[in-house]
């Protein structure tokens, strides 16, 4: 079968032919349709420092997908060969103390699709019959393969409670993007979404932002003079991991306020800890999703209404998955998706004209 493989100590990632998966009794073999490419990806596409350290060599890589069951192994129940599906990235070990609490998003001893294990980049992906996740018939293929970074996004903006609060989400990428569509969804009452990136706010204004601001245009001061907000912020998510961002959002946020914490930074920085101290602010740090309380949580929110459709801005076939990778790295792009040749109908040459013209059209 075909797959995008990590096959030399170097960046880049190779298409090629591997043998396919076979399960064992407790797996499950899922066709392939459509994938989408996560920052995890590119970091292992440019071979940083981090992804040397962390993937072996030889591995098919990627995460985020949308398939069909295939083949089950002999102990499996509950799914059957014909069932679409995704699945949870992270395989946990079920036996630490926070699995066997049922925080599986704790545990000390997961493992990553595409990171540590054979990923879905690829035309069959093999995967634990406990980590699949069915898709409801209304959930299309492509909203399936980015039900992933959905969780991210819903785990951190479900944290606290957004309902009538005013809401800033520093970093406009896929992930600030959804979540900025969820506190929509749900209620909040002005959402102010931040970055460096024009494209990108020009999609948080699509996805239900009152506000997307260039920061290095306009204070965050200026937008809450201009809104009405005289005591702040009451809640923050961090998606950008840049430590201007946090910083900004500590000088600006309510006392007794809190915030989620998603971005990863690249490195230790300062934090002004009086701001932290003196306002009584509440952090606290996001990894993954609640498995399994955040994909039910967010399949009902599309159930109800949620639209994050206009996330989705790039396709290719995964044989042009050279381009899609550039597009990425380029940043003017949503989420990006790569057609593994069995997706749905609306993976074709249309929507790429489509993505196109909107590219084009934001561009302008």
């Amino acid at each position: 079968m075909r797959a995008l493989v990590k096959s030399a100590d170097r960046p880049g990632l190779d298409l090629t032919d591997i043998p396919g998966p076979v399960p064992g009794p407790n797996d499950v073999v899922i066709d392939v349709r459509v994938t989408s490419i996560c920052g995890t990806d590119l970091h292992i596409f440019d071979w940083d420092a981090w992804a040397r350290r962390t993937v072996p060599i030889g591995i098919a890589v990627g995460h985020e997908f949308a398939g069909v069951v295939s083949a089950i192994g002999d102990e499996v129940t509950g799914l059957t060969v014909g069932d679409r599906v995704s699945a949870e990235g992270h395989i946990t070990c079920g036996h630490c103390r926070n699995c066997r609490a049922g925080k599986r998003h704790y545990c000390r001893n997961a493992s990553g699709i595409g990171v540590h294990r054979a990923g879905a980049f690829a035309d069959q992906v093999l995967v634990p019959a406990g980590n699949v996740f069915p898709l409801p018939d209304d959930v299309s293929d492509e909203i399936g393969s980015i039900l992933d970074p959905l969780g991210n996004a819903t785990h951190t903006a479900l944290a606290f409670d957004l309902v009538g609060e005013d809401v800033l989400i520093t970093g406009a990428g896929p992930i600030g993007l959804m979540a900025t569509a969820i506190a929509r969804h749900i209620g909040a009452r002005y959402i102010v979404v931040t970055d460096i990136n024009d494209y990108r706010l020009a999609l948080a204004d699509r996805l239900g932002a009152d506000r997307a601001v260039h920061v290095g245009e306009t204070p965050l001061e200026t937008i809450e003079a201009e809104l009405g907000m005289v005591e702040g912020f009451d809640v923050g998510l961090e998606m950008s991991g840049a430590p201007a961002a946090l910083a900004d959002m500590l000088r600006t946020i309510n006392h007794g306020a809190h915030i989620a914490l998603l971005g990863i930074p690249s490195g230790p920085f300062e934090i002004d800890w009086n701001q932290v101290i003196f306002k009584g602010l509440t952090l606290k740090g996001i990894y993954g999703r609640r498995m399994f309380e955040t994909w039910y949580k967010m399949t009902s929110m599309l159930h109800s209404g949620l639209d994050i459709s206009a996330v989705i801005t790039h396709r290719f076939p995964a044989e042009e998955y050279e381009a899609a990778f550039a597009a990425v790295r380029e940043g003017r792009t949503g989420k990006v998706i790569l057609d593994w040749g069995r997706a749905s109908p609306g993976l074709g040459v249309a929507s790429q004209l489509q993505a196109e013209a909107e590219h084009s059209r934001m561009r302008g």
